[in-house]
């Protein structure tokens, strides 16, 4: 973190510096859209459920396409448009609020616009980074990025439960309106030219669906990266039919624990993502990279079965402790499998290699989401939140019954 030589790379800092400050403001977001939605608009598990799944609608549905053009197309004016776009959704929210005019269809529009933008941004994004700076400095580029998001996950929330305990939801959410703001100034600032995207040589694939096919194949035809996909996809599948559908709900009504609590609960749990991510790249070198995956996804769906524990006392010091274990995981695994992906991907594919990645890893959100609310109704907030648990732990065997398991270094970078 303090040191490297990315610190000297001025326009790498400059991504930073926007990335930073967007995703502090998106901690408000991720916070106070759902608590308007069921403090304000009186929503259950099922409309919280459509509300994240809807937000997610977008990878599963958009995502290849969104690495088509993130490979056909400078990504940094990708990445500025989306984020002015999300700046104006989220905008809307609470000025129909002041304005009386707020309903939770509205929320659901603005859910599934930002996915929208979401999707092209983050696709552009984890593919804009191998072409800002060396391949040798991708590892330091991801923990330094990692961190920041740790960091926000950490003094975030909080900052989220405080400012809406003492505005309101709405009105918070004009805070990461604002963030979007400063990240697309920050990106524009960006002095190193982007390369141009380069033809499709005489081998490779040409025309939107062939181009599409070719991002597909380089994920499956990868022993290493469909195994990932896997494991990273189970996860998000289990952990969103708890967050995505039920555990404010569970906060809220069964453990009846106020928005400023929760906001301080997720704050000190999340302390174990800042310190996941300092402990990423020793954790790698010192257990190998397969083996730290492994470990890392079952150690966090661990985390999430024991959740429920919270119904017996000491609630706050439940939560704290179950999102400190799986927050250290996260982080760990996120270095580990994105350096490790961007590292054998030749640039040219990069973008619809993430696309096609993301198609999968995050197509699952919605889906959890969706699952997650209609368990929740119909079988309980306790027992749905147990069997994402599990299938959050059962993500591992991905890892370990496959040929990562084995992989100890992270392999050479792919130049071409």
């Amino acid at each position: 973190m303090f040191r490297g030589r990315l610190w000297r790379h001025p326009d790498f800092l400059k991504l930073w510096a926007g990335e930073t400050v967007s995703v502090f403001g998106s901690q408000v977001t991720i916070l106070a859209v759902p608590t308007v939605a069921i403090l304000i608009l009186h929503a259950g598990p099922f409309q919280v459920g459509i509300l994240s799944a809807l937000e997610f609608l977008a990878f599963p549905t958009l995502g290849l396409v969104a690495g088509v053009y993130a490979d056909r197309l400078r990504r940094r004016p990708i990445m500025i448009v989306c984020d002015v776009g999300r700046a104006l959704a989220l905008g809307s929210i609470p000025v129909a609020f002041v304005l009386g005019l707020l309903t939770l269809e509205q929320l659901y529009v603005v859910a599934l616009l930002t996915g929208i933008f979401t999707v092209f941004f983050d696709v552009s994004y984890q593919s804009y980074l191998p072409a800002l700076v060396d391949r040798p400095n991708l590892i330091e580029g991801n923990t330094k990025l990692e961190i920041t998001r740790s960091t926000a996950q950490v003094g975030g929330p909080a900052i989220a439960g405080l400012l809406i305990q003492w505005i309101g939801g709405a009105k918070a959410v004009a805070v990461d309106a604002l963030s979007f703001l400063l990240s697309a100034l920050a990106l524009a600032s960006i002095r190193k030219p982007e390369p141009e995207p380069r033809p499709a040589d005489g081998s490779a694939a040409t025309g939107f669906i062939a181009e599409m096919r070719e991002g597909i194949e380089v994920v499956f035809r990868s022993p290493l990266l469909w195994r990932i996909a896997g494991c990273t996809a189970t996860s998000n599948l289990g952990s969103n039919m708890i967050f995505g559908a039920v555990f404010l709900v569970f906060a809220y009504r069964q453990l009846h624990l106020s928005a400023a609590v929760v906001g301080i609960v997720f704050a000190i749990g999340s302390t174990g993502s800042l310190v996941g991510a300092f402990l990423a790249g020793g954790v790698a070198r010192k257990l190998g990279i397969g083996p730290t995956l492994g470990l890392t996804s079952a150690v966090g769906g661990l985390a999430l079965l024991a959740i429920p524990i919270a119904l017996l006392g000491a609630p706050i010091a439940v939560l704290v402790a179950t999102g400190f274990i799986e927050g250290i995981a996260v982080p760990i695994y996120n270095i580990s499998q994105v350096s490790l992906r961007q590292a054998i991907t030749p640039d040219r594919v990069q973008g619809r290699m993430n696309a096609t990645m993301r198609t999968i890893v995050w197509g699952t959100i919605p889906l959890g989401a969706f699952v997650g609310g209609i368990l929740g109704t119909s079988i309980g907030l306790v027992q749905t939140i147990a069997l994402g648990g599990i299938v959050s732990t059962l993500a591992a065997l991905w890892i370990v019954l496959g040929p990562v398991i084995r992989l100890r270094e992270q392999p050479a970078p792919v130049m071409a």
